[in-house]
């Protein structure tokens, strides 16, 4: 899956700190295509490789931002939902038809609609296939932010430039640290080796000459 390999790419360049995840057109994705899989003997091969995809991009080290420019549906709205941010334009809908065709949505997306969202309204997305507006999608969460279309793309690079000035050890450190704590699964020995190894890193030395040089940090990512 072309994804899954741009993924794989992008978790091991320490020279990418945030991306920046669009569609043209009119919606963003109507997800998963279900007619790829209907016809093979057995289909949940290959629908194993679509939560393999979003449970990568969950798990990137960099900040991921997500600009929907219209609408999402399906899977897609569980690609959104693995970003860490997500903005919206007021012609934003969601609409996750797996229980009208008889699928049952995999268990990784599960944790992370009820994580994000909340288990009520997880509940009114996949078991009555509720279709929410953008108005819906901000007051659960699921966005952070509407903003009109011609706003949407420099609202994201806004974000990601954000990002890129801090230091890249600590918020990928604290990014995997709180995504762990969402799913329950947390580590707690390895997240206090991270936070002694951030303890050590010349960005943290630089953090704090910068602090006390009143100047902007130039910070390295070691």
């Amino acid at each position: 899956m072309a994804l899954y390999s741009l993924w794989s790419g992008l978790a091991s360049d320490r020279s990418v700190n945030a991306i920046v995840l669009t569609a043209r057109g009119k919606h963003f994705s109507s997800g998963f295509d279900l007619n790829e899989v209907v016809d093979e003997v057995d289909p949940t091969t290959s629908v194993a490789a679509f939560p393999k995809m979003i449970d990568a991009l969950e798990n990137l080290p960099q900040v991921t931002i997500c600009a929907l420019n219209g609408g999402v549906y399906g899977g897609a709205t569980d690609l959104a939902l693995a970003c860490d941010f997500r903005f919206g334009v007021p012609s934003c809908e969601m609409f996750i038809p797996a229980a009208r065709l008889g699928v049952q949505y995999f268990s990784g997306g599960l944790r992370r609609y009820v994580s994000r969202v909340g288990l009520n309204n997880a509940k009114r997305l996949l078991l009555l296939a509720e279709k929410f507006d953008a108005d819906e999608m901000l007051s659960i969460g699921y966005l952070d932010r509407v903003v009109p279309s011609e706003q949407l793309m420099a609202l994201a690079l806004a974000t990601a430039q954000q990002v890129d000035a801090l230091a890249p050890l600590a918020v990928t450190g604290m990014k995997l640290a709180l995504n762990a704590f969402a799913a329950g699964n947390v580590d707690e020995g390895a997240a206090r080796a991270q936070e002694a190894a951030v303890f050590q890193s010349m960005d943290f030395k630089e953090g704090v000459a910068a602090w006390r040089q009143k100047r902007k940090p130039v910070f390295k990512g070691c």
